[in-house]
């Protein structure tokens, strides 16, 4: 059964085996305050309490405890799946989404974007990292995905249209500021050999189980880092 829990305390777990929701365990010495994804980047966000929490959106968990902690924020992201009682999933880490144009972008979101791509068109994706790309010269903005296949699905030009409808599928903000183009362009996918990733990774000096691939950033430091790294290996393949 899953449960949620750190150096900092016990905080949820799964109560029932029909659903992998986790139960917030509100009478375990912890005290539970919540920042939208709008706060996060600020320097003095604004937190909300267990009672004004909303089903399907995402938070940042803030906690104060009996141990002594005061509104520390551990990094986690979490939705609400209900509120009678109070049950969570965790969805991704703080610094792991994208936000740029208010599509609200977390790594939940492209990692079942792309495992239904991979699906419909037959194909197998080893890594992936995506970032925004910012307005520029009146040119819309949008995402940008850098993608090591395992299997190539044949048809990249397919593949992107299918994983961008996919995003939309799944998250309504993206939706929304995608609808008719009129906010965001559709994504750019850029392929690169396999292999590349981890190369990259050991070059930042980040090989080894306890490191993992930035999916997201809400800046372009990674992508740019990665494809100017395949580019000196004069390895990017092809852009869609």
């Amino acid at each position: 059964q899953e449960i949620y829990n750190a150096t900092e305390g016990y905080f949820a777990a799964q109560d029932g085996l029909d659903s992998k929701d986790l139960l917030l365990l509100l009478d375990n010495g912890m005290y539970f305050e919540f920042l939208p994804i709008s706060e996060w980047a600020k320097d003095q966000p604004t937190a909300i309490p267990l009672e004004e929490v909303e089903v399907g959106v995402n938070y940042a968990l803030m906690l104060s405890s009996n141990a002594g902690l005061w509104r520390y924020v551990p990094g986690d992201t979490i939705q609400f799946t209900g509120t009678k009682p109070y049950r969570i999933r965790v969805t991704g880490r703080t610094k792991q989404f994208v936000n740029v144009f208010g599509e609200e972008v977390m790594v939940s979101d492209t990692d079942k974007a792309i495992a239904e791509t991979c699906r419909q068109m037959n194909a197998s994706v080893r890594e992936y990292s995506l970032a925004p790309i910012f307005l520029e010269n009146r040119l819309k903005g949008g995402h940008e995905w850098v993608i090591e296949f395992d299997q190539d699905p044949g048809d990249l030009e397919l593949f992107a249209e299918q994983l961008d409808a996919n995003l939309q599928k799944i998250n309504s903000d993206y939706e929304a500021k995608r609808f008719k183009g009129i906010a965001l362009q559709r994504l750019k996918l850029t392929c690169v050999p396999q292999g590349s990733f981890i190369q990259w990774m050991r070059q930042r000096g980040k090989s080894g189980g306890q490191y993992k691939v930035p999916r997201l950033s809400n800046s372009r430091v990674y992508v740019e880092e990665l494809l100017e790294f395949t580019r000196h290996s004069n390895n990017i393949n092809q852009n869609f």
